[in-house]
């Protein structure tokens, strides 16, 4: 899609374009047997057996996919405008106050994206992402999301030392954890009671000195309302957690929270090529 076209999306209103996304979510359910069996089994692994919550689910993906170009292509000052209210802002404070960087971790939940346009507008915040196969579609994302203090580092190692080095300089990054990585780049941690392999790079920069770990999704609005913003410190593992399984369980506990905004069709219990076999029991 041009920019042209991406500019006319994002000016439609957001309850019309949460309309037009519940549409799009519903035609992906109906026209992926993989996709709407991934979001099934996950859904009735995680113990969501309803047709409630499956229903809002399904919308809800499709209402993640037509936001995009409203968060990306809007002015700044205008998406900043759709968050009605900030839960947990005085984590963020605190860390800045303590001269700290911040780890942001955005699970698949809710409007991910807005949390980092929202810290953007506040101090430099660089994104770890994962460039689509797609030479133009690379091209494209990363002008629409690089602007005003947002950088954007790219999944492989030159991308981990920007991240090490914006921490340093007591910056923020944000990163996906619940993105299944390239073999040898994690380890197998339970993902609600089903060993998932879970990427080992969020949790050793949540622990590294120096820094300051926060879980962070937007929750969105009934009718296009806007959104809140959820910010949650990461809380300390209990005795004998590994790390990625710590990491996992907070996730876990954020998607509680609000389980119809998840993105349970995502394909998160695949092994990857490279890693090792899937254990039985991780933890």
């Amino acid at each position: 899609m041009s920019r042209f076209a991406m500019n006319l999306v994002a000016r439609i209103p957001l309850p019309f374009l949460h309309a037009l996304g519940a549409l799009l979510g519903w035609a992906i359910y109906a026209l992926s047997p993989t996709y709407r069996r991934h979001l099934r089994a996950n859904l009735e692994g995680a113990g969501y057996r309803d047709a409630r919550t499956r229903r809002a689910a399904v919308s809800g993906a499709g209402r993640m996919i037509a936001e995009l170009p409203a968060i990306w292509l809007r002015p700044r000052a205008e998406v900043i405008a759709l968050v009605r209210a900030i839960d947990g802002r005085e984590h963020v404070e605190a860390a800045r106050a303590a001269g700290k960087g911040i780890v942001f971790l955005t699970p698949h939940l809710g409007c991910f994206e807005i949390a980092a346009q929202l810290a953007a507008d506040a101090f430099p915040i660089t994104a770890l992402y994962r460039p689509p196969k797609f030479a133009w579609l690379r091209a494209a994302i990363e002008q629409w999301r690089a602007r005003d203090n947002m950088r954007l580092a790219r999944a492989d190692v030159a991308g981990v030392r920007e991240l090490v080095a914006a921490l340093g300089r007591n910056e923020a990054v944000g990163i996906l954890p619940d993105q299944v990585p390239g073999g040898g780049h994690g380890e197998w941690a339970d993902f609600f009671d089903r060993p998932a392999y879970t990427m080992t790079l969020a949790a050793t920069l949540a622990d590294r000195p120096g820094s300051a770990c926060l879980l962070a999704y937007g929750e969105r609005m009934p009718r296009g309302a806007g959104y809140v913003l959820h910010i949650r410190p990461l809380a300390a593992a209990r005795p004998g957690e590994s790390p990625a399984r710590r990491m996992n369980a907070a996730i876990e506990a954020l998607i509680r929270d609000c389980p119809a905004q998840y993105l349970w069709g995502y394909n998160r219990y695949k092994r990857p090529r490279g890693a090792p076999e899937r254990p039985a029991v991780a933890r």
